[in-house]
């Protein structure tokens, strides 16, 4: 008999935070989350997400043991300023049973049909800043700390009961050695001429701090027209200049300014925690934590992050700064391979950024979706 639980004390969620360390126990891919960091983000008073959402978190038991976990999420801004009558399910692990998966499932039902909602889509977060999709090929590469990992099997629950796919993305990589400056360089000191523009770099992380909150406003517009957008508010924005930018080193963050010292462009890159995350296991001390600061000023891996570029300046070559900037700084640090985080399918903008790249698809994963 499979029973479901909600989790609202710590020791629960708690709990539920833990279990796929024991689902993934030992897998070569999986990465594991920060527990901390995990209960912080499920926290109604210290997570801002929580002023524009509510969120549900359940555990399902067979014979006193956990077999499964869900989150049932419904983004107000969502539903009531997109008109989108969408319940939102996300942080979903679960053992190789369909009946466990479809028990969790009747929890986001139920929160769906309580709020005369239309449909259910996920795994999602509360925002377009969290992990997405199930992943759908490339289960023998490790993951990165931004998305889910899961086994094949997920896939198939969802669609045996009767889930459709909503949203494709794809992840990508390529071999900084691949990388031809040629491609950029001489574009990119043009570019800067032309539209009068300047490149703000940075090697302290305390001056990052005075930009964020107008790299979030560029983020809001420049990303407002893809599905599912959900803006940052305010207190996000102060949120994540505590908890992401600290994690960032300074010389992979950068902005691009017009002569009015407008942002009209930015770019974040992050490095490459796969294998510390996996030698944390979950925990900053005693020893997590140096693992995570060797990576970042260690790590010969990158990951494109995030790419956000004022609407006017589309189509006008502002990427090639942005990457004559990195080829400079990877180039001193020994980069070897570039990975790109889950990108929309339908997103052709992000698309052709990458079209002087020897990059391929190593990673597909998507969101489904189903009526109520």
């Amino acid at each position: 008999m499979i029973t479901i639980v909600e989790a609202i004390s710590k020791k629960s969620l708690t709990d539920y935070v833990k279990f796929p360390f024991s689902l993934y126990k030992n897998h070569p891919y999986w990465i594991p989350p920060l527990i901390d960091d995990e209960l912080e983000t499920f926290d109604k008073v210290k997570n801002p997400a929580f002023d524009n959402a509510e969120a549900y978190f359940y555990l399902a038991y067979r014979d006193n043991k956990i077999v499964g976990r869900i989150s049932a999420i419904i983004n107000w801004e969502e539903v009531n300023n997109q008109q989108k009558k969408k319940v939102r399910f996300g942080w979903w692990d679960v053992i190789d049973d369909i009946e466990v998966t479809k028990a969790l499932l009747e929890k986001v039902y139920e929160l769906g049909r309580k709020n005369k909602l239309e449909y259910v889509e996920g795994p999602m977060g509360f925002s377009n800043l969290d992990k997405v999709g199930v992943l759908t090929e490339g289960f023998n590469r490790m993951g990165s700390m931004i998305t889910w990992y899961n086994y094949p099997y997920y896939k198939d629950h969802l669609e045996q009961l009767g889930f459709v796919r909503e949203k494709e993305y794809f992840e990508s990589v390529f071999s900084f050695s691949d990388v031809k400056p040629e491609t950029f360089a001489k574009a990119s000191d043009l570019i800067e001429k032309r539209y009068s523009l300047k490149t703000v770099t940075f090697t302290k992380t305390k001056d990052i701090i005075p930009y964020v909150d107008k790299m979030f406003d560029l983020f809001n517009t420049s990303y407002a027209k893809l599905a599912s957008f959900v803006a940052v508010s305010d207190r996000q924005k102060e949120y994540f200049k505590k908890k992401y930018i600290p994690f960032i080193n300074p010389e992979y963050i950068l902005f691009i300014l017009d002569k009015n010292d407008k942002m009209v462009a930015f770019s974040i890159v992050m490095p490459g925690f796969s294998e510390a995350l996996q030698k944390a296991n979950g925990r900053l001390f005693p020893f997590g934590f140096y693992h995570l600061l060797k990576a970042k000023k260690h790590s010969k891996e990158v990951l494109f992050y995030l790419i956000g570029i004022e609407q006017e300046y589309l189509n006008k070559g502002l990427t090639s700064i942005i990457f004559r900037e990195y080829y400079t700084v990877f180039k001193q640090k020994g980069i070897e391979i570039c990975n790109r985080t889950p990108e929309l399918e339908e997103n052709n903008a992000i698309h052709n950024l990458w079209k002087n790249f020897n990059s391929h698809i190593d990673r597909k994963r998507r969101t489904y979706r189903k009526d109520l």
